[in-house]
C-alpha cells in the first residue's frame, strides 16, 4: 500500500540507492513522480518498484 506517499514526502527507491533521497511531487494511483537528488525527476510505477519512506530529518533538510 502507498498510503505514506503524498506530495512533499521523502523517499528512496530500493532498486536505485545511487539516486539518493527523493521528494514526491505527485501521486496518481500507482504512478508517483519523484525528484531524486542524483537521479532527477522520475515517474515510478509502485506496482513494479518499491519506494521506502525516509525521515527528512535524517539528512539535514
Amino acid at each position: 500500500m502507498n498510503d505514506f506517499l503524498s506530495p512533499g514526502s521523502f523517499v528512496r527507491l530500493s532498486g536505485r540507492p545511487d539516486w539518493g533521497i527523493g521528494q514526491v511531487q505527485t501521486v496518481i494511483g500507482s504512478r508517483v513522480t519523484v525528484n531524486f537528488e542524483h537521479g532527477g525527476k522520475q515517474l515510478i510505477n509502485t506496482d513494479r518498484a518499491s519506494l521506502v519512506a525516509v525521515d527528512h530529518g535524517m539528512f539535514g533538510r
